[in-house]
C-alpha cells in the first residue's frame, strides 16, 4: 500500500496509527498542502479533492477521506465492532468528528499554528471555533463520563478518529484540563497495544 500523507496532519495520522497497530507494511509519499503540493496536476488527477490522506491498495484502486480509510483498513479487526448496534456508533462517532470536532479544533489549531493560514485567524473565526471546538469537547466529556470508549467497550475506529486532533487540542488554544473524562480517555488509548505518536513514520 502507499499512503499519501503530510506529516502534520491530524487527518494523516488516522491511518498511520492504526496500520502500525495492525502491522501493515506501507510506503509512505508526503503531498504537504502547505506547499501547494496537493494541488499538483499529478496529485489531483489520484485524488480529485486535493486533499491527504489518500490510501493506494495494492491492486492500484484508491481511497480517499481519513475516516472512509479507517473503516477500510479495520474491516475484520477488533477496531470495528461485529455488533449491529455498537458498529453503528462507531460511525457516529466518525460523522461527528468530521462534522462538529475536526472542523472547529482542527481548524482552530491550524489557524493559529501554520503561518499560511494567518491571514483567515480572524477574531470572529476565531471565537466561533473556539466555541464550537469546546462544545464537541464536552459533548466527548459526558460520553466518556459512563463509557471507556466510543463505540461500545472496547477501542475502535472512533477512537482513532476523535484522538487524531483531541490530544493536540491545547495548540489550538483549548483548554483540556476542563473535560476530565476527554483526558483520562486520551491516557486509555495512549495505553493501547501499539501506540504510536503523531511524528511516528514507518
Amino acid at each position: 500500500m502507499i499512503l499519501y500523507d503530510m506529516i502534520d496532519s491530524g487527518n494523516c495520522y488516522k491511518p498511520r496509527l492504526l496500520m502500525a497497530k495492525l502491522g501493515i507494511p506501507f510506503a509512505r509519499v508526503e503531498v504537504s498542502s502547505h506547499t501547494g503540493e496537493t494541488r499538483k496536476a499529478d496529485y489531483v488527477a489520484k485524488n480529485p479533492n486535493a486533499m491527504v490522506p489518500l490510501l493506494e491498495l495494492e491492486d492500484g484502486r484508491r481511497i480517499a477521506e481519513s475516516n472512509a480509510i479507517l473503516l477500510c483498513l479495520a474491516e475484520d479487526t477488533r477496531f470495528l465492532p461485529t455488533d449491529k448496534y455498537e458498529r453503528a456508533l462507531a460511525y457516529q462517532w466518525l460523522f461527528f468528528e468530521q462534522y462538529s470536532h475536526e472542523p472547529y479544533i482542527a481548524v482552530r489549531k491550524a489557524l493559529l499554528t501554520f503561518p499560511e493560514r494567518a491571514k483567515d485567524a480572524t477574531p470572529e473565526r476565531l471565537a466561533q471555533t473556539l466555541e464550537r471546538g469546546n462544545k464537541a469537547l464536552g459533548v466527548m466529556n459526558r460520553h466518556l463520563e459512563q463509557n471507556a470508549f466510543f463505540a461500545g467497550k472496547s477501542y475502535s475506529v472512533a477512537d482513532v478518529a476523535l484522538y487524531a486532533y483531541t490530544h493536540t487540542a491545547e495548540k489550538g488554544g483549548f483548554q483540556l484540563d476542563a473535560y476530565p473524562a476527554v483526558v483520562e480517555w486520551l491516557k486509555r488509548v495512549e495505553a493501547d497495544k501499539g501506540h504510536v505518536p503523531l511524528d511516528w513514520l514507518p
